[in-house]
Order: structure tokens, then C-alpha cells, then sequence
């Protein structure tokens, strides 16, 4: 099968990696991974995989799959379409947006099955197929990985806890504008290391802001790299506001707090105020509530923690090719076709 992992983002390399890794253990295989240059400058894995900055690559390779994190891949190309998600945000709307790019969706767990089988009839043109999320293979594979890293920086700091700051980069939804007081007077009131780590998106500005406090704050540090998931393994608690790596913290079984959070069900601790924080940090240890909420969270948003996700994912799309074929294009509306033409350019045919 030709497969072809298609990565605009630094955030989707976590979530296509075990796809590779999984698919690279069939000789039958060849996988490429397209790179969206002007997001991606710099590709971690330039020397571990084969990658290409061009669509007209792609379409040349003419790939039998296509998995795909984002919210768009272009229509002309050959292959069954996947979309495998780019996380658990279900409260943003765009998450149960159907563009109609794909053919398939390759759902988290039973929560998000139900809400897209429920679209699946209105549209009629495509499939849902519940497989769990890629990126709890590699948390499968490396979850206590990091364990002598986070003792050596607690031992470092002398603190006991760690705990991840990781907000969303929408400017109508980050807590990045507000939350600055509320950070220090936390750090000075608990016995705990801040670890900021912010979404690769984020406005140049507020990185500089938070660097510039993390350099002011001997508990606070400024974390550089293209994946958060190590720092969930490692962290204590998370806080962070309106981003889905609230749920795939929760998913660790591991404490939230939010401000702010734009959510219409809240399964974790939420406040309002930034000065609360230290409170909210006391409270979260002991709230046996909150525990069970999580519990809720694992069973119903992706109970697929046994490491074979990305195998599932290969077996779906073998097995849709087996009952439609290799699809040669998309066929979309002249709107969506202008889309997605303005998004990655032309090609020869």
C-alpha cells in the first residue's frame, strides 16, 4: 500500500509518527510524508523518513491512503482520504465540521462515533470507523520514559511537583492575555516547578512575553520543541484554558485546571480568576468528583490505550480499498475545489 502521511503542522508529527512506525513493519509499505514547507522549516525527522515539500510529488506518487490531522487535503489527489483528527476539542466547533474532503473518518472513541455516524447519514459520503487516536501508541510505547528527566529537574529546582502550562494559540480563546499574575503568585504560594509549553502556533508576542517571565522566575521554565506529549507524561497536573490537550491529559488519568475554558461540559476544575489558581491546585488533589469525571473521559473519548491504533488505521484503509477501490479524486463542490487549489496549488496532470 502506498501511504502518505500528510503533516501541515508541527503538532500533527506526534500524531503521524506511529502510523510510520506501524506501517514501516510491512516491507509491502511505502510511506511518504508531504511537509508543509512555509509551516514547517525545520522537519525533526528529514533524516528517519521520506518526505517531500511538494504536492506535485504526491500526486505523482499516487498514494492508495492518505492520513491526514488537518481540516483540509487536496481533492485531486488519488487515494482513500482519512481524517484522524488533530485532537479532542469537542466543544469547538470546527471539530464536527464536515468539508467534505474525506472519505472516511477515523474516529477517537464512543463519544465522537456517535456524533459522526450521526453526520455520516445526513451526508451519505463517507465512513466512520472507530480506531482510538494515534498518538496513544506512542504514549503506549513511552509513558514512563521520562520519569528520571522529571526527577533530575524537580531535584534541580527543589521543588516537588511538576506542573504543565499549555494553552491554546486561538487568540478568542488562549488564556496567554490573563494569565501572568496568576502564574507567579502560584509559584510562590506551592512547592511546584511551571513548565511552560506553548502550542507552535502562538503569537510571536506572547512567546517573548512568557520567555522573558520564565527568565524572571527561578520556578518557571520556557520549554522549546514541537511536541507537548512528553511533558504531559512527566507533569503532575496541567493548566491550560480552551485547547484538547486538556482531554488527552485527562485521558493520563492526571488533574486539569482551566480558565476560562469555553466548554459545554467541564470535567475538570475550572475558574475564573487567575489569582484562584493556587486554591484550585489544593482542591484538585482531594476532589474525588473530579476523579470520576476523568474515569467518564477514558471510557467514552478513547479507551484505546493498548498501543495498536495505528494498526487499526492501516487495517481500516486496507480494508476500504478492498470494498471501493483506490479512489482517483475527491469529487467536491466548485467552492471547495477553489479551497483547496488557493491552499496547496496546482498540478500537472
Amino acid at each position: 500500500m502506498k501511504i502518505v502521511l500528510f503533516c501541515e503542522n508541527k503538532y500533527a508529527i506526534d500524531i503521524l509518527n506511529p502510523i510510520q512506525e506501524e506501517g514501516q513493519k510491512d516491507s509491502d509499505n511505502q510511506i511518504l510524508w508531504y511537509v508543509h514547507k512555509k509551516r514547517i522549516e525545520d522537519f525533526p525527522l528529514k533524516d528517519q523518513v521520506k518526505y517531500t515539500n511538494s504536492i506535485q510529488e504526491i500526486y505523482n506518487f499516487k498514494p492508495d491512503a492518505i492520513f491526514c490531522p488537518g481540516n483540509i487535503v487536496p481533492y485531486y489527489l488519488s487515494g482513500v482520504k482519512i481524517q484522524i483528527f488533530h485532537g479532542y476539542a469537542a466543544e469547538k466547533k470546527d471539530h464536527w465540521v464536515i468539508r467534505r474532503y474525506f472519505d472516511t473518518y477515523f474516529t477517537q472513541g464512543p463519544f465522537f462515533t456517535a456524533g459522526f455516524e450521526k453526520l455520516a447519514k445526513k451526508y451519505k459520503d463517507f465512513e466512520v470507523l472507530e480506531t482510538g487516536w494515534p498518538r496513544q501508541d506512542w504514549i503506549f510505547h513511552h509513558k514512563n520514559d521520562f520519569e528520571s528527566q522529571k526527577q533530575e529537574l524537580l531535584k534541580k529546582y527543589g521543588k516537588k511537583e511538576l506542573v504543565l502550562y499549555a494553552p491554546t494559540f486561538s487568540p478568542s480563546l488562549t488564556s496567554l492575555p490573563k494569565f501572568k499574575d496568576g502564574l507567579v503568585d502560584f509559584v510562590k504560594k506551592q512547592d511546584v516547578l511551571l513548565i511552560l509549553k506553548f502550542h507552535p502556533l502562538t503569537k510571536q508576542e506572547w512567546n517573548d512575553e512568557y520567555k522573558a517571565l520564565a527568565e524572571a522566575n527561578d520556578n518557571i521554565i520556557w520549554i522549546e520543541d514541537y511536541t507537548v506529549t512528553k511533558y504531559m507524561l512527566m507533569a503532575d497536573a496541567m493548566i491550560s484554558d480552551t485547547s484538547s490537550t486538556i482531554y488527552e491529559f485527562l485521558l493520563l488519568d492526571k488533574p486539569v485546571i482551566t480558565l476560562d475554558a469555553v466548554a459545554k461540559d467541564i470535567y475538570w476544575k475550572n475558574i475564573t480568576d487567575p489569582m484562584q489558581l493556587s486554591k484550585a491546585y489544593d482542591e484538585i488533589k482531594t476532589d474525588g468528583k473530579l476523579t470520576e469525571l476523568r474515569k467518564w473521559i477514558i471510557k467514552n473519548y478513547d479507551p484505546y490505550n493498548d498501543g495498536n491504533v495505528a494498526k487499526r488505521m492501516l487495517e481500516g484503509a486496507k480494508d476500504y480499498i478492498r470494498r471501493h477501490g483506490v479512489p482517483e479524486k475527491r469529487k467536491l463542490n466548485l467552492w471547495r475545489k477553489y479551497t483547496s487549489i488557493k491552499t496547496f496549488g496546482r498540478i500537472k496532470k
